[in-house]
């Protein structure tokens, strides 16, 4: 039978009472969320509830896991000094998975995104899905050892793939990994991790990183771009990570007359490029000759900024960003490449937004896509709506 409880003419039902408990105690998790530990009167400041009904929330949130209590340093010398409490980060994990041609870069981090740990494992480009997928796992598995975590303690995971994802999680439109346009790697995962699982593009990613984490933290409309031996971009206008339509917002590289297909050939058919080098060296040799005066090295690399500058330009023209992003394995060249594309910028566009070289490497995929997996535990534990997440393990 429901309790009803009646309060002048508003009838409210037990099961309302039940969730609105839900709710205060969610407010709570969001206002410790992300911030220092604070007492039961700050949190019932924060919260706008009242005091005694915020210690009763707390305490029970303390018994469920969800809050750990930090106690007194002892450096008080009047009164006794008031408990305060944190998020405990470690009631849950997500894992970020970057699987790209060379390499597969699996992160695991706390509801905080303090990443505990990193697991890079090396693959043959010319590997086929199964190989690939059997990478991936062994990256993961490496993870949840290392932690002595299992896979019901991981509470969302999302993978980055090259080429445009859309909605079924595969790259049908366009991918350069050997027949990855028909691997689904949410449903193979979902034969172990009961969680969700996402895919994104990790152009996309990357630009979730770098507003998280990296050079554009200050920026709401972001383009980033992925500057290496394919070239890509990713774009966060208002805050908002852009998909398109069917995931592949971004793409401007595939009209040619942008000539991002192209631009790379301008390094890897330098005049001065040493027989016999190879092609995944060659970049990184021309970017060492033109910043030691090699002629030719310096006309390749500006050659190279030059096609850069017009998929750049026309996103910008297009979106108006107040950051541009250099990232990729070309931003570790970003002192031959950021003038010269500034200055390429301003000959065509209206207003030159700021350009900046990445900051996280190698990592900002795999950055992006843990950024996107806590994005998917807030949103179950925050939104509107959607019943309160089973308490953690204490």
């Amino acid at each position: 039978m429901t309790e009803q409880v009646t309060t002048g003419t508003l009838v409210t039902t037990g099961t309302d009472v039940t969730r609105m408990r839900e709710l205060n105690a969610l407010s709570i998790v969001r206002a410790l969320r992300g911030n220092p530990p604070s007492t039961v009167t700050e949190l019932a400041t924060r919260t706008g509830l009242s005091r005694p009904g915020t210690d009763v929330i707390v305490q029970g949130l303390v018994a469920d896991g969800w809050l750990t209590v930090v106690e007194p340093d002892g450096s008080s010398v009047v009164g006794r000094p008031a408990r305060r409490y944190r998020f405990n980060a470690g009631a849950g994990h997500v894992i970020g998975v970057d699987v790209g041609a060379h390499k597969v870069l699996a992160m695991l981090a706390d509801l905080d995104g303090t990443v505990t740990w990193t697991t890079r494992l090396p693959v043959d480009p010319g590997a086929d899905p199964a190989a690939r997928l059997a990478v991936a796992d062994a990256a993961v598995d490496e993870c949840l050892a290392a932690t002595g975590l299992r896979p019901e303690d991981i509470w969302a995971i999302t993978v980055g793939v090259t080429g445009p994802v859309d909605a079924s999680g595969r790259t049908t439109l366009f991918t350069p990994l050997p027949g990855w346009a028909s691997v689904n790697p949410a449903e193979h995962l979902a034969a172990r991790f009961s969680c969700p699982v996402q895919v994104e593009n990790d152009c996309k990613l990357a630009a979730l990183a770098e507003r998280w984490q990296g050079a554009a933290r200050d920026a709401d409309d972001i383009v980033y771009l992925l500057a290496g031996m394919r070239t890509g971009a990713g774009l966060i206008i208002d805050g908002t990570l852009r998909r398109g339509y069917g995931g592949a917002a971004g793409e401007i590289g595939a009209l040619r007359a942008v000539r991002w297909l192209t631009a790379p050939s301008h390094l890897e058919n330098c005049a001065s490029l040493p027989a016999g080098i190879d092609t995944d060296d060659a970049a990184a040799w021309v970017f060492n000759a033109a910043r030691s005066g090699d002629k030719a090295a310096r006309t390749a690399v500006r050659r190279y900024t030059r096609d850069l500058a017009v998929g750049t330009a026309a996103l910008v023209l297009t979106l108006d960003p107040q950051v541009v992003v250099l990232g990729g394995g070309f931003s570790r060249s970003a002192d031959l490449i950021l003038g010269p594309l500034a200055r390429e910028l301003g000959r065509t566009c209206l207003r030159v937004p700021e350009i900046r070289a990445s900051t996280l490497g190698a990592e900002s995929v795999a950055l992006g896509a843990l950024r996107l997996a806590l994005d998917e535990v807030d949103a179950r534990l925050f939104g509107v709506g959607l019943p309160a997440p089973v308490a953690p393990r204490a």
